[in-house]
């Protein structure tokens, strides 16, 4: 098995999903933002503060890319990771993408929009950007996974729908 890619709006359980998807496989987990805040020994709220949304997006593009070059690894991607399509076709290329789809009501009911640089202005914007990417989580994703149920159960449908599309 390659490398499975987590896509998805912010709130829908990558990091969670992927870290219990990784450990299932025994494979290494990354998660796209925290390489860039490790790198940049800055929180993302604080690289959309100082540097703005256009350099974020250079270096999730340059973080993906390095990303993509790991094995046997779940790589937990940013929300947005879908608006650029240089990622799209970088995501292609590396594996499976499997879209985590939770419904935006289970989303709003539990964000915490205080850290997340595009939601600082409150839950309305989570709509905005919700009609905005949707399409393309579809159209990018090999696999769409609802996510309901426990992370552990999320994770090994993930597991079985990847086996299936080989």
């Amino acid at each position: 098995m390659t490398n499975i890619v987590l896509i998805g709006m912010p709130g829908s359980g990558k990091t969670s999903i992927g870290k219990e998807l990784a450990k299932l496989l025994d494979f290494n987990f990354f998660d796209c933002d925290q390489a860039i805040e490790e790198l940049l020994c800055k929180s993302v709220l604080e690289i959309f503060e100082d540097r703005g949304e256009e350099f974020f997006r250079k270096m999730e593009t340059d973080t993906l890319k390095f990303l993509l070059l790991k094995t046997n690894s779940v790589i937990s991607t940013g929300g947005g990771v879908v608006e650029k399509s240089e990622n799209i076709d970088i995501l292609k290329k590396c594996g499976t993408v499997v879209f985590i789809n939770r419904p935006l009501e289970n989303i709003m009911d539990d964000i915490n929009t205080s850290h997340r640089p595009l939601l600082k202005d409150g839950k309305d914007r989570l709509v905005t950007l919700f009609e905005r990417r949707f399409d393309l989580y579809q159209k990018t994703c090999d696999i769409e996974i609802e996510n309901k149920g426990s992370i552990q159960d999320v994770a090994r449908k993930i597991i079985d729908e990847v086996k299936k599309n080989g």
